[in-house]
């Protein structure tokens, strides 16, 4: 693997880890590991700027679906400053994936997330 598939591996778990973190805190503490200052995170349901917001939106998906985990689906692909990756939203207790999608990520020169463009594969009825 090379140095430059690492970064956008990394990019990708720092993201993860974000999105799966439950607790105020560990949620703080992720966004500010992932993403830049003054990094944006936008899908059909958000456009938000900086980490608060970002934590904001992770915490009210956290919500509306307690006890689900953001998965990856597949390898990350990435080149130059951008990678994209799928992934899935898991029931832990059933194993259903109701909301799955993938991302496209803009890294900085330390492999921070300078914006995310999400997309929506799947999603429940009446989300």
């Amino acid at each position: 693997m090379s140095v430059n598939t690492d970064r956008y591996e990394i990019a990708a778990a720092r993201y993860f880890e974000a999105w799966n973190a439950t607790q105020p805190e560990a949620i703080t503490k992720a966004v500010a590991a992932a993403w830049t200052a003054d990094g944006g995170y936008t899908d059909p349901l958000a456009d938000v700027q900086g980490h608060e917001q970002i934590a904001a939106v992770i915490a009210a998906v956290h919500e509306q679906f307690p006890g689900f985990v953001f998965r990856p689906l597949g390898a990350v692909d990435g080149h130059h400053d951008t990678a994209r990756f799928a992934w899935e939203l898991v029931n832990e207790a059933d194993g259903s994936a109701p909301v799955a999608g993938f991302d496209v990520v803009t890294l900085d020169d330390e492999g921070r997330i300078r914006q995310v463009l999400g997309f929506l594969d799947r999603v429940p009825a009446g989300a």
